[in-house]
C-alpha cells in the first residue's frame, strides 16, 4: 500500500483497530491511545507480554505510516495536520465490542477533527468496524497487517497447535469444543449404565436440537438477563407499591364479578329454554337483569377498591387529585344500590320503582355532600396538596 501525500486542507487520522482489546487485556492498557510516542509505548507493553501478538505489529505499521507522513514536504510546506491514535473494543466481541469501538473513536475525534482516515488492522476481523468508522470521517485507506509464518511443516503444525491451544483456552470457543460434547458423553454413559444404549441416537439428537434452539432463540442471553434483572431489581415506592395492588386486585374483582353474572343469565337461558332469535331479543333485558343482580356487587367493590388503591397513591404524593378520587368513589359505591334495583325490575318489571327512585335521589344527594365536603377538606388543607404548576417550577 501507498500512502498518499496530505493536502492543505485535510486533517489525517492514523486509526489502528484492536477489536478484541488485547491491549487491555493482556498488557493493561487503557484505550483510547492518542499520540506517537504513547502507542509506541502501548505496542511495546503488548509485544513484552506477548512477542507473537499481531496487534503489535499493526500498532508499529500505523506509527510507521505515521511518520511517513510527517515526513512528507507537502506536510512541511502546507501545514496539513495528521495524528495517530488506537481504539480497542472488548475480548467478548460481537455488539459489545462494536459499542466500544464507536464510544473511543467518538472520544478520539473530540480530541483530533479529522477529515479522513487512514485505518490499520491486524486481519479481517477487525474490519468490521469500518462502516462504523466511514459513517463519521471518511476512510482513504485500509492498511492490512500479516505477520508471517515460515511454510515448513514443522511451523505450520505449530500454528496450529497454538490455535488449537486457544480454541479450548478461549470461553467463547470452550462452551462449543468441550461442552456440548461433555455433555453428550455424559447422555451416552447414563443411557450405558440403565441398558439403554438403542436410544443413544435419539438423546444425541434432542441433545444437539436443543443446544441449537438455545443459541438460535438467545435464550441462555435471555436468562442471563432476567438473571441479572432479579439480582439487580429494587422495589418501587411505597404509594406505587398500594397503586399496583389495588389496580392488580380490582380487576380480578371485576373479573370475578362479570364471570358469575354470565354464568347467572345463562343458566337462566337454559332454564328457559331459549333457542330462536325472537326468544334471545324479547329475553335480552331478563339476561342483562339476571347479569347485573349476581354481578355488580363484585364489579363496583373491584372498581372501588382501584379507586382506593390511587386515592392512597395520591395521598402520599400530596396530589389535589385525592378529593376528586374520593367523590368518584362514594358515588360509584352508591351506584351499586342504583344497578341492582334496576336489575330487579329487569327481571321482574311488575316490581314498583320507588326503590329505584330513592336510590337515585340518595346517590344525587351523596354526590353533591361529598363534593361539598371534599371542597371544604381542600380549602382548610390547601398547604398539604402540592399543585401540577409548582411541581414544574420545583422541577
Amino acid at each position: 500500500m501507498t500512502v498518499k501525500d496530505v493536502s492543505a486542507s485535510e486533517r489525517t487520522l492514523v486509526l489502528c483497530v484492536d477489536r478484541d482489546d488485547d491491549l487491555g487485556v493482556k498488557a493493561g492498557v487503557k484505550t483510547p491511545i492518542l499520540g506517537r510516542e504513547e502507542n509506541i509505548n502501548a505496542a511495546v507493553a503488548l509485544a513484552l507480554k506477548d512477542p507473537e501478538e499481531p496487534d503489535a505489529n499493526a500498532i508499529f505499521e500505523a506509527v510507521k505510516i505515521y511518520d511517513h507522513l510527517k515526513e512528507s514536504t507537502k506536510v512541511e510546506e502546507s501545514g496539513a495536520e495528521c495524528q495517530i491514535a488506537t481504539i480497542a473494543g472488548s475480548e467478548l466481541g460481537d455488539v459489545g465490542a462494536d459499542k466500544e469501538l464507536v464510544s473511543e473513536l467518538t472520544d478520539v475525534l473530540k480530541a483530533f477533527q479529522a477529515s479522513e482516515v487512514i485505518l490499520v488492522t491486524d486481519g479481517f476481523a477487525d474490519e468490521t468496524i469500518l462502516p462504523l468508522v466511514q459513517s463519521r470521517v471518511p476512510v482513504t485507506s485500509v492498511r492490512r497487517v500479516t505477520v508471517r509464518h515460515s511454510e515448513s511443516i514443522e511451523e505450520t503444525v505449530w500454528l496450529f497447535s497454538r490455535y488449537f491451544k486457544m480454541l479450548f483456552e478461549n470461553p467463547r470457543y470452550a462452551r462449543m469444543a468441550l461442552g456440548l460434547p461433555g455433555l453428550l458423553l455424559i447422555v451416552i454413559g447414563v443411557l450405558s449404565i440403565l441398558n439403554w444404549t438403542s436410544y443413544s441416537w435419539i438423546a444425541f439428537l434432542i441433545v444437539l436440537g436443543a443446544y441449537l434452539v438455545v443459541k438460535g432463540f438467545m435464550l441462555d442471553k435471555a436468562v442471563r438477563n432476567f438473571y441479572t434483572w432479579v439480582r439487580e431489581y429494587s422495589p418501587p415506592p411505597f404509594p406505587s407499591l398500594i397503586l399496583g395492588f389495588g389496580t392488580v386486585a380490582g380487576f380480578l374483582l371485576v373479573g370475578i364479578g362479570m364471570y358469575q353474572g354470565f354464568y347467572q343469565a345463562s343458566a337462566f337461558a337454559s332454564n328457559a329454554n331459549i333457542i330462536y332469535l325472537s326468544q334471545w331479543i324479547g329475553a335480552l333485558p331478563m339476561l342483562f337483569g339476571h347479569f347485573l343482580s349476581q354481578s355488580i356487587f363484585l364489579i363496583v367493590v373491584g372498581v372501588s377498591i382501584v379507586l382506593l388503591g390511587r386515592a392512597i397513591h395520591w395521598f402520599f404524593e400530596h396530589d389535589s387529585r385525592l378529593l376528586r378520587t374520593v367523590d368518584i368513589m362514594v358515588v360509584v359505591a352508591w351506584s351499586s344500590q342504583i344497578f341492582y334495583q334496576a336489575s330487579q325490575i329487569l327481571i321482574e318489571p311488575a316490581l314498583p320503582y320507588d326503590a329505584l327512585v330513592f336510590s337515585i335521589i340518595v346517590g344525587i344527594v351523596l354526590a353533591v355532600a361529598s363534593v361539598l365536603s371534599t371542597s371544604l377538606l381542600h380549602r382548610q388543607y390547601s398547604g398539604f396538596f402540592r399543585e401540577k404548576g409548582k411541581k414544574v417550577e420545583e422541577g
